[in-house]
């Protein structure tokens, strides 16, 4: 028998929870903090419907070797203090064994939680303090042996895009130092990448400019674009995302402010683009996933996951395609807990490391192929670079480059 139940209540409460009972089967919670309500809601509630669609599919198509997942999304509308409680809740009250986690600031929150609880978290921050899980750079703020995520971090994404940016300055037959400048909130999502990307940056002879500071809630941003102006940089990176890049990208369309704008992975997608208007020509953005209508077979499985929860299967962002290949690496790794011992999170974790250079099964040309190791949770060190153009209204993404880093030491967990 299979019991469905949803719920609907404030935000900062369970916006919907599927409870499954199953005659003579057994079921395993995972926990889910989600932001539908809170300043980054404008990309959050994409990446978290493909996270709990993704959690109803994989029931549907008989669970973990028939161990069911039971799970509860919560809206903790980006605060810190909402996802340390339910965590704690779910801890005490549901025996959770893994989380699908959203934010930068509650998840380095919770990283001594945890380690000392060993429940694996997949986040969808993807700060480099993150990837060191025996804290082996003394830069490295906390081990973090629990922590995962699909993607290459902020700072080695923003490393990516200083690199294609050098090629690019001398593509096109400029000479001297080109300005680089890190433009977002203060605050430890913006900031997570700031330091080391700016130390990348040098080295590869740009001149680092000071940072300028544009909030994450959307404004008038006239005042920031004439401070980016002001800099003389040639290239921003923008830290930010969803309305607060639209206002940034138009306001700075109205001064003139001549840069060439790359941002992080949550601050390019199609609904930004087409909200900020004719300011998005030439902006550059990274991903690490297809875009939804993209000529890749294995995006059926995706789109079959969408249409069995009732999504508009004409569009999605690529942020909800990144939501189900975070779910099912998850998900692989739960399977190989289940034959070694059992669902744990401790094994769970030792799940992670048991392929090398892996994509969850059916998704061959969705995700890209990961590694995670004992002493090293950097999943992804390659970015594919893309750019947006322009052309009255029609709005259209090539790609660029795909860089590839290296896996340097002094780069783990920064």
């Amino acid at each position: 028998m299979l019991k469905i139940l949803c719920k609907q209540v404030l935000p900062g409460l369970a916006i919907a929870a599927l409870s499954f009972s199953v005659t003579a089967k057994e079921t395993v919670f995972v926990g889910h903090l989600a932001d539908y309500s809170g300043p980054t809601a404008f990309v959050g509630k994409y990446y978290a419907d493909g996270i709990k669609d993704t959690l109803s599919w994989i029931n549907l198509q008989g669970g973990i070797n028939g161990t069911m997942i039971e799970t509860e999304t919560v809206d903790y509308a980006y605060k810190v203090p909402q996802a340390i409680s339910n965590y704690k809740k779910w801890k005490s009250r549901k025996n959770m064994v893994a989380m699908q986690g959203w934010g930068t600031a509650d998840t380095e929150a919770l990283i001594s939680f945890i380690v000392k609880d060993e429940i694996p978290v997949y986040s969808a921050s993807y700060s480099g303090h993150l990837t060191d899980p025996q804290k082996k750079n003394p830069k490295t703020k906390k081990a973090a042996p629990y922590n995962f995520f699909y993607g290459a971090s902020y700072s080695d994404t923003c490393r990516a895009l200083v690199q294609w940016a050098k090629d690019d300055w001398q593509g096109k037959g400029e000479t001297g130092k080109p300005g680089f400048v890190h433009i977002g909130d203060n605050h430890p999502y913006p900031n997570a990448p700031k330091a080391a990307c700016a130390e990348y940056a040098e080295e590869l002879g740009f001149d680092v400019k000071p940072p300028v500071v544009v909030s994450m809630k959307p404004g008038d941003f006239k005042a920031q674009c004439l401070s980016i102006k002001t800099t003389g940089a040639q290239y921003g990176y923008v830290a930010n995302l969803g309305g607060s890049v639209v206002s940034l990208i138009k306001s700075c369309n109205t001064v003139g402010t001549d840069i060439q704008f790359m941002s992080n992975i949550w601050g390019g997608d199609m609904l930004t683009f087409k909200a900020a208007g004719e300011g998005i020509d030439n902006y550059v953005f990274p991903a690490l996933t297809p875009f939804w209508n993209d000529d890749v077979e294995n995006l059926k499985m995706v789109k079959d996951i969408a249409k069995a929860a009732n999504r508009d299967e004409s569009f999605q962002t690529h942020h909800y395609i990144r939501g189900v290949c975070s779910t099912l690496y998850m998900a692989e790794a739960m399977k190989w807990a289940e034959e070694n011992g059992g669902i744990t999170g401790a094994n769970i974790k030792q799940g992670m490391y048991a392929k090398q250079d892996w994509i969850p099964e059916g998704l061959d040309g969705v995700c890209l192929p990961a590694s995670w190791a004992a002493d090293d949770h950097r999943g992804l060190n390659s970015v594919k670079i893309y750019q947006a153009k322009w052309n009255q209204g029609d709005i259209a993404v090539k790609q660029l480059s795909q860089v590839t880093l290296p896996r340097r030491e002094d780069w783990l967990g920064y």
